[in-house]
């Protein structure tokens, strides 16, 4: 009988010192938040059956990680594009090429798509006759836009800018993959002649998406870019 009530008293004084070495008192669950190494610590058989079912803490580490995916958060599968919003069957890629077109396009038996025509590429300077030499290229890329403030638009606005024409330009598909998500700063047109026209869409799309903005580099250049094209 002595010897139970030693061991007893022996559980009584342990258990004190196991919560503190852990960085906090032990919870009326028989458990604990450790802020020295994170996450919720169990002490009692109790405990555990309620932790299973979620008194547990978010370890430091999984927060970081959410801030990085956050941040890293582009996915051109979010932003729906060549969508058919009048539902005629014809997508927005196709219904560019037929707005750009210069003259009479060839259209597939059930007019859904646009396969021949004469398109003059403003990036390359060249004319093209088959659709499918050319890309629809988003004048603010997709993924620019994400990196400068569109990451967390809802889908619907994403859909909106993904396939608005003022923003869509019909172009050779090998200077559209040269161009890739790139901003003015870092990329222009192969043709010259079109270098401030493409400067002035893009001011365009900026001052309609006022929520996407330059950083101050990108700013300065791109001012500059402006200023030569008044000259």
């Amino acid at each position: 009988m002595k010897l139970n009530k030693f061991k007893a008293t022996i559980i009584l004084l342990v258990l004190p010192v196991l919560a503190s070495a852990h960085g906090g008192g032990l919870d009326k669950n028989g458990g604990h938040n450790d802020r020295a190494r994170g996450g919720y610590h169990c002490h009692k058989a109790s405990c555990v059956t309620k932790g299973n079912n979620g008194v547990v803490s978010t370890p430091k580490k999984s927060v970081q990680s959410n801030k990085k995916a956050i941040k890293a958060g582009y996915n051109r599968k979010s932003w729906a594009h060549w969508s058919d919003f009048d539902n005629d069957c014809m997508n927005t890629r196709h219904e560019i090429l037929l707005q750009q077109a210069d003259g009479p396009v060839k259209k597939s038996p059930d007019g859904c798509y646009i396969l021949m025509g004469s398109w003059d590429d403003p990036f390359s300077g060249k004319t093209l006759v088959r659709a499918s030499d050319l890309d629809v290229d988003h004048i603010v890329p997709l993924k620019w836009a994400s990196d400068h403030g569109g990451l967390m638009w809802g889908a619907a606005k994403k859909e909106r800018f993904a396939n608005d024409p003022l923003n869509l330009l019909a172009v050779d598909d090998g200077q559209n993959q040269s161009k890739g998500a790139r901003g003015p700063t870092q990329w222009m047109p192969l043709n010259h002649a079109f270098r401030c026209e493409y400067i002035g869409q893009w001011r365009t799309v900026l001052a309609k998406y006022q929520q996407l903005t330059m950083t101050p580099k990108e700013n300065r250049v791109f001012n500059k870019q402006i200023n030569s094209c008044k000259k």
